[in-house]
This record gives structure tokens, C-alpha cells and sequence, in this order.
């Protein structure tokens, strides 16, 4: 996708039940409508990880002091990061920052906020991360720094037996959620391509979770859905058929956590993520969540190439 972070994460929602269906003459209509919950979780059990004393000392010292981390996120995304059955925040991206937060001796402590409050935040001081699945990229870099951790792009998602083609779907109904970059530049960018050209206008529908616009592809209520790459292939995984890819993935960028700009921290988060690389249990990681085709070789601060 690109999760947004414009004064500011995939899939199937998540909860115990978070399934958004529709109403019809006031009945629930369940049919169709996707199991938001993730039932069998990862491959594998989280991977053991070491404390690196001389990675750990370069943390700055209010988290030295505090021995946490204090992570603004946003759900649900899966794969990336949701809650499980019993309501505790799982998924890739946890998985992963866990580990890291292993590597420097400090819990991780995560909240919940609203997508579009997490930038603010940090920039507020409320929060040390922001780990949402927000990509990395020039513009947001004018507001927080990005230590970045993966490398994702964009995927559309169709009913199954129904085409659609993202570089014509002029007049077509297109979910996105609100605020990602899906919402905000790419369909966007080419509504206005159809509207130059004397067709119809997408008909960009943004919902506010994830969960919500996956369901209204299932349930048909959109011809088409756009999401980032991972997201996209739970979701297809997830839906039992009833949705499958529309062509392939596009404008690959990096996933970044963000932290307040000029922060030493993001020098200590990559730090942190390049010894896991190299030891192999970030790609064993990226593994036990099927997510490693967008699995990175060395992490960098803000490499966002646009």
C-alpha cells in the first residue's frame, strides 16, 4: 500500500470478530462478509533474541531511564499488526519490533491510536515509534525521520471472475482506507488520468479501516480494492476465493518506523534491525509471517527515493 502519514498497515481486520458487514431492510447480511480474526497466527513461535550490550548503550537516556519503548499504532492491518482473539496487538511488524526491542534490553509497549494521529504524536513527544506500515518518503521525511525495515508497494485486489485494470478503471468504485497514500495520491493520480482523458472518474470509496474496505470488495460493493502488496495477498488469502489479485504489485518503497526528526533513535533502531539481519533471525522473522519477498538486506535512516 502505503500506509499515509500525512499529519499523520493490509488486510482482513482484526478482533476477535471484526467483520464489517452490510444492512439490508435492517437484517444483518453475514454472507460473504470476511473472518477478521487470525486463527492460526505465524508459522513459528517468536524467535529467541539477545541483548547486544553496545547497541543498547546508545540508546537515548529517557529510554534507558523509562527501559521502554512507547509505540503508537494502528489497527488492524494484517498482517503487519492487529489483535488477536483475546484482543492483544500480534503480526509482523510486532514480531519484529519486539525483536529489536530485545536487542536493546527494553519492553515495547504499544498503543493504540487513530492512523492519523501517529505523526502528531510523535512529534508531540507522546510516542518514541510510530510502527504502523507508514512508508518511508520525502515528504513525510519533512516531518519525522524513518528507520526503515521493509520494502513494500502497491497491489489491487478484484472479485474473482471479475477484471479489473488499475491503469483503466475509469468510473469503476475503488475502496482504500482513508489517509493511506493508496487514498491520497495513487487513486487518485489515476482518476485524474481518466478525467484528462474524457472518462469517467474513479469512484474512490475510503473507509476507515482496512477490514472495512476488504469486506466491501468481498460483499461487492466496490469493483476493486487498493492496499499495499502484503496486505493485499492476506487479504486474497483470507477471503476463501472470493477475491484475487488485479495485476502486480507496483511502486515498490520502504516501510519505515518513524520516530521525532533529528532523533538519535533512528540511528539506534537501525542498528538494532541490521544485527538481526545479519545474524539471520530477520529473515526468519519476515518467514514465520510469509512476508518475505519484501524482506530488506540492510536498513538504512530515510531511504526513501521519492
Amino acid at each position: 500500500m502505503w500506509r499515509t502519514a500525512v499529519s499523520v498497515r493490509t488486510v482482513l481486520g482484526g478482533g476477535a470478530l471484526r467483520a464489517v458487514c452490510v444492512l439490508v431492510g435492517g437484517a444483518l447480511v453475514l454472507t460473504g462478509c470476511t473472518n477478521n480474526t487470525e486463527e492460526s497466527g505465524p508459522a513459528a513461535a517468536k524467535v529467541s533474541v539477545a541483548k547486544v550490550d553496545s547497541i543498547a548503550a546508545t540508546l537515548p537516556d529517557k529510554i534507558k531511564q523509562s527501559g521502554k519503548l512507547v509505540v503508537g499504532v494502528n489497527v488492524p492491518y494484517q498482517p503487519n499488526e492487529y489483535k488477536d482473539a483475546d484482543g492483544e496487538i500480534v503480526g509482523f511488524d510486532v514480531d519484529l519490533l519486539d525483536a529489536v526491542g530485545a536487542v536493546l534490553g527494553v519492553q515495547v509497549d504499544y498503543v493504540e491510536s487513530a492512523f492519523e494521529k501517529i505523526i502528531p504524536a510523535i512529534q508531540a513527544g507522546t510516542y518514541d515509534v510510530g510502527m504502523s506500515s507508514i512508508t518511508d518518503s520525502k515528504e513525510r521525511q519533512q516531518q519525522v525521520d524513518f528507520t526503515d525495515y521493509f520494502q513494500a508497494g502497491i497491489q489491487w485486489a478484484q472479485q474473482a471472475g471479475k477484471p479489473i485494470d488499475p491503469e483503466n478503471a475509469c468510473g469503476k468504485k475503488v475502496a482504500v482506507q482513508a489517509t493511506t497514500v493508496e487514498h491520497t495520491d495513487e487513486v487518485p493520480a489515476k482518476s485524474e488520468k481518466c478525467v484528462a482523458a474524457g472518462k469517467p472518474a474513479i469512484d474512490i470509496k475510503p473507509f476507515d479501516e482496512q477490514s472495512a474496505a476488504t469486506n466491501a470488495l468481498v460483499l461487492g460493493q466496490v469493483d476493486a480494492m487498493s492496499a499495499d502488496s502484503p496486505v493485499t495477498a492476506y487479504a486474497i488469502k483470507q477471503s476463501d476465493g472470493k477475491i484475487e489479485s488485479a495485476g502486480p504489485v507496483f511502486d515498490s518503497a520502504p516501510y519505515g518506523w518513524a520516530v521525532p526528526k533529528n532523533s538519535p533513535l533512528a540511528g539506534v533502531l537501525m542498528a538494532a534491525l541490521n544485527h538481526l539481519i545479519d545474524n539471520g533471525q530477520y529473515k526468519t522473522i519476515t518467514e514465520n509471517w510469509g512476508v518475505q519477498e519484501g524482506a530488506i538486506t540492510k536498513s538504512v535512516v530515510n531511504g526513501a527515493e521519492r
